[in-house]
């Protein structure tokens, strides 16, 4: 599987033709105790940089784009109980929603690791 990010601090794991998308371990430090994440419905089509879901902290409420255009096919329903596991798990048990790749191209645009850790140090 490979990780990419968005420099709005979306994570997308690859695996195939299927990602599973989250917000970064940084957006989370950021966004401080989350309270609230209101993910999309099995099903919903989306275009890249559109809004996906939405994640509530103590301090503000924030959308998630999709990283790449899709459509969904599974949502992280867990997090409704449980939104403090973005917190405490944002690169995995935090997972938002997978969605089917429709353009697998699209990835191209997004940063690997290295380079979002770069890119976050520049913030």
């Amino acid at each position: 599987m490979t990780t990419y990010y968005s420099e709005d601090h979306e994570w997308i794991s690859v695996d195939g033709d299927v990602g599973t998308v989250g917000i970064s371990d940084y957006a989370q430090k950021a966004l401080g105790d989350i309270v609230f994440v209101e993910v999309p419905d099995v099903g919903a089509s989306f275009a890249k940089g559109d809004d996906a879901a939405v994640v509530e902290s103590v301090k503000a409420a924030s959308d998630v784009y999709a990283p790449v255009g899709g459509d969904v096919t599974e949502v992280n329903g867990a997090l409704e109980d449980a939104p403090e596991t973005v917190n405490s798990d944002a690169g995995g048990a935090g997972w938002f929603f997978k969605i089917k790749i429709a353009d697998a191209s699209e990835l191209d645009a997004l940063m690997d690791e290295a380079a979002y850790k770069t890119y976050c140090d520049g913030l």
